[in-house]
């Protein structure tokens, strides 16, 4: 499942900036547990990937700007 998040991320499904499904949302889409679904978002982040920010939400991390751009 984390390989299936991080290729919506790169293919802009999940835009920078943009809120990545819940843990519940992720639980319906998937039929995972709670547990296997926070296990990946906490990955994601760790990855530099996604940001969380308690009570919002998860959110895809904003990537800098190639310089010159």
């Amino acid at each position: 499942m984390y390989a299936l998040m991080e290729e919506r991320i790169a293919d802009g499904t999940y835009p920078p900036g943009g809120r990545l499904p819940s843990l519940m949302e992720l639980q319906q889409e998937f039929g995972i547990a709670v547990a296997t679904g926070q296990k990946v978002l906490r990955q994601l982040r760790d990855d530099g990937l996604a940001v969380m920010y308690p009570g919002l939400g998860t959110f895809v991390t904003e990537l800098p700007k190639p310089s010159g751009a």
